[in-house]
């Protein structure tokens, strides 16, 4: 998922040479250039990372640029943040989606700012000075981690926010239970940072350590645990009928979407800001959940979401 960011990846020439993650041909390549548009004549190359959000998002942006008349190579499917970001810096590839958190903390390896606009503005501001990366005004989706109850528990438990959760964890550490990755347990901005900004310390017999995926079920079913780490954005969120808590006290970093885009590129082709901005306008944390669900939950392969999603909202 979206901590995968931090991981290192191998060099970019074994990347590019890996196989089905950069194939832009078959069944999945989309419908083609339209006709007419304003990228008419455009040659773009369209990157991803290899998780649900991100292979939907490369599918999106691929589209919606052929509907606008260009022609688009799709290398959906990198493996993991640095991978992507050297092809972007190189040439390989034009453009990919990235979170402002991952850009600030692992690509830039700055400290965490809490805030989204300062994120950006100083975060734009650098990547452009240093590698003449654009980073497109970011949506409002926000794939940050977060924590989770199932609906129900929480309204018996009357816990919404962090600060209620630490309060349970405080007064009742046995409704508390926590389930996170070993990621997550190990990360300032995860669950030390948490029990820091909040005040509150559970004891180890109430943490369990899980993989990412099986978190989201043991939430649902609270066994073993009531609470649990999850992403944001993630489609198994709403599916699961779970409730994220409210961060009132903004611990953990903003991780808004941002398409980045070669400087080079887009100096040629002004036009892929416009035509990309409705896109980014529309991506919202709960619509990207909702988005995300019709693939893990649903089935549907990235290029039918988009597809319909596209087409749904009048843009291709």
């Amino acid at each position: 998922m979206r901590n995968t960011m931090l991981a290192a990846t191998g060099l970019l020439g074994l990347v590019l040479t890996s196989g089905c993650a950069l194939s832009s041909s078959g069944p999945d390549a989309g419908g083609g250039p339209a006709k007419d548009g304003p990228l008419k004549g455009a040659t773009l190359k369209v990157a991803s990372k290899n998780f649900t959000e991100q292979l939907l998002l490369c599918a999106i942006t691929a589209e919606r640029l052929e509907s606008q008349g260009a022609k688009v190579k799709r290398t959906c499917g990198m493996s993991g943040s640095n991978a992507v970001r050297a092809a972007l810096k190189s040439g390989a590839v034009d453009m990919y989606w990235e979170y402002t958190g991952t850009g600030w903390l692992a690509l830039q390896q700055r400290q965490a700012v809490t805030d989204p606009h300062t994120l950006y503005q100083k975060l734009s501001a650098m990547d452009k000075a240093k590698n003449n990366v654009v980073w497109l005004p970011p949506a409002a989706a926000n794939n940050t981690y977060a924590v989770a109850v199932k609906t129900e528990k929480a309204k018996k438990l009357h816990v919404s926010t962090l600060s209620d959760y630490a309060e349970l964890a405080t007064s009742h550490p046995g409704s508390a239970g926590f389930c996170g990755a070993s990621e997550f347990f190990g990360r300032d901005d995860g669950w030390p940072g948490l029990q820091k900004a909040y005040g509150f310390s559970l004891s180890k017999d109430k943490v369990a350590e899980l993989a990412e995926g099986p978190i989201y079920n043991a939430v649902a079913k609270g066994n073993p645990c009531n609470f649990g780490e999850v992403f944001a954005t993630d489609g198994r969120i709403s599916a699961l009928g779970l409730t994220v808590l409210k961060d009132d006290k903004r611990f953990f970093p903003p991780y808004n979407l941002s398409l980045n885009v070669r400087g080079a590129t887009l100096k040629k082709y002004p036009q892929i800001r416009t035509v990309m901005s409705p896109v980014s306008k529309l991506l919202t944390t709960s619509e990207l959940q909702k988005l995300n669900a019709q693939l893990d939950v649903d089935g549907k392969t990235p290029e039918e979401v988009a597809d319909q999603w596209l087409s749904a909202n009048k843009l291709k």
